[in-house]
Protein backbone atom coordinates (compact mmCIF):
# COMPACT_ATOMS: atom_id res chain seq x y z
CA UNK A 1 0.00 0.00 0.00
CA UNK A 2 1.48 3.08 -1.22
CA UNK A 3 2.00 6.24 1.61
CA UNK A 4 -0.13 8.90 1.57
CA UNK A 5 1.42 12.77 0.08
CA UNK A 6 1.44 14.96 2.80
CA UNK A 7 -0.77 18.04 2.21
CA UNK A 8 0.30 20.65 4.61
CA UNK A 9 -2.32 22.95 6.15
CA UNK A 10 -2.34 26.44 6.18
CA UNK A 11 -4.59 29.30 8.16
CA UNK A 12 -6.64 32.25 6.13
CA UNK A 13 -5.58 35.28 8.56
CA UNK A 14 -9.20 36.78 7.97
CA UNK A 15 -11.84 33.66 8.55
CA UNK A 16 -8.96 31.42 10.59
CA UNK A 17 -10.44 28.33 8.39
CA UNK A 18 -7.56 26.06 7.79
CA UNK A 19 -7.40 25.12 4.08
CA UNK A 20 -4.97 23.14 1.78
CA UNK A 21 -1.69 25.42 1.16
CA UNK A 22 -2.62 25.32 -2.26
CA UNK A 23 -6.17 26.89 -1.81
CA UNK A 24 -5.10 29.89 -0.20
CA UNK A 25 -2.83 32.65 -1.26
CA UNK A 26 0.47 34.07 0.13
CA UNK A 27 1.27 37.06 1.25
CA UNK A 28 5.18 37.85 1.83
CA UNK A 29 7.12 40.39 4.01
CA UNK A 30 10.09 40.48 1.65
CA UNK A 31 13.57 40.83 3.68
CA UNK A 32 13.95 44.14 2.41
CA UNK A 33 10.67 44.80 4.08
CA UNK A 34 8.38 44.80 1.63
CA UNK A 35 4.58 43.08 1.26
CA UNK A 36 3.91 41.57 -1.96
CA UNK A 37 1.79 38.72 -3.09
CA UNK A 38 3.51 35.29 -3.22
CA UNK A 39 2.14 33.25 -6.29
CA UNK A 40 4.90 30.25 -5.64
CA UNK A 41 4.55 30.68 -1.85
CA UNK A 42 8.55 29.54 -1.96
CA UNK A 43 9.65 33.48 -1.75
CA UNK A 44 11.33 34.22 1.34
CA UNK A 45 10.14 36.18 3.89
CA UNK A 46 6.79 36.48 6.74
CA UNK A 47 3.89 34.97 5.01
CA UNK A 48 0.69 35.19 5.53
CA UNK A 49 -1.68 33.00 4.01
CA UNK A 50 -5.48 34.22 2.89
CA UNK A 51 -8.73 32.75 1.37
CA UNK A 52 -9.86 33.83 -2.22
CA UNK A 53 -12.86 35.14 -0.61
CA UNK A 54 -13.90 38.57 -1.95
CA UNK A 55 -15.36 38.60 1.77
CA UNK A 56 -12.46 37.30 3.15
CA UNK A 57 -9.97 39.47 1.28
CA UNK A 58 -12.21 42.68 2.57
CA UNK A 59 -11.91 41.52 6.13
CA UNK A 60 -8.16 41.43 6.03
CA UNK A 61 -7.83 44.68 4.40
CA UNK A 62 -10.52 46.40 6.42
CA UNK A 63 -9.34 45.07 9.79
CA UNK A 64 -5.48 45.05 8.76
CA UNK A 65 -4.77 41.76 9.79
CA UNK A 66 -2.43 41.39 7.17
CA UNK A 67 -0.68 44.16 8.06
CA UNK A 68 -0.89 42.84 11.97
CA UNK A 69 0.55 39.73 10.59
CA UNK A 70 3.38 40.61 8.07
CA UNK A 71 4.18 43.38 10.75
CA UNK A 72 4.18 45.72 7.22
CA UNK A 73 2.35 48.30 5.87
CA UNK A 74 0.52 46.87 2.90
CA UNK A 75 0.59 48.77 -0.23
CA UNK A 76 -2.12 50.27 -2.41
CA UNK A 77 -1.20 48.29 -4.85
CA UNK A 78 -0.62 45.18 -3.46
CA UNK A 79 -4.00 45.55 -2.23
CA UNK A 80 -5.53 46.55 -4.86
CA UNK A 81 -4.26 43.11 -6.55
CA UNK A 82 -5.44 41.52 -3.83
CA UNK A 83 -8.98 42.85 -4.16
CA UNK A 84 -8.85 41.62 -8.06
CA UNK A 85 -7.80 38.37 -7.32
CA UNK A 86 -10.77 37.66 -5.22
CA UNK A 87 -12.99 39.09 -7.36
CA UNK A 88 -12.14 37.06 -10.26
CA UNK A 89 -12.11 33.87 -8.31
CA UNK A 90 -15.93 34.84 -7.59
CA UNK A 91 -16.51 34.97 -11.08
CA UNK A 92 -15.18 31.50 -11.82
CA UNK A 93 -16.92 29.93 -9.18
CA UNK A 94 -20.59 31.97 -10.22
CA UNK A 95 -19.90 30.78 -14.10
CA UNK A 96 -19.37 27.12 -12.94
Amino acid sequence: MPARKHTPIRTCVACRTPAPKRGLVRVVRTPEGNAEIDPTGKKAGRGAYLCLRLACVQTALKAKKLERALKVVLPADTAQALLQMAEQAEEEVTRL
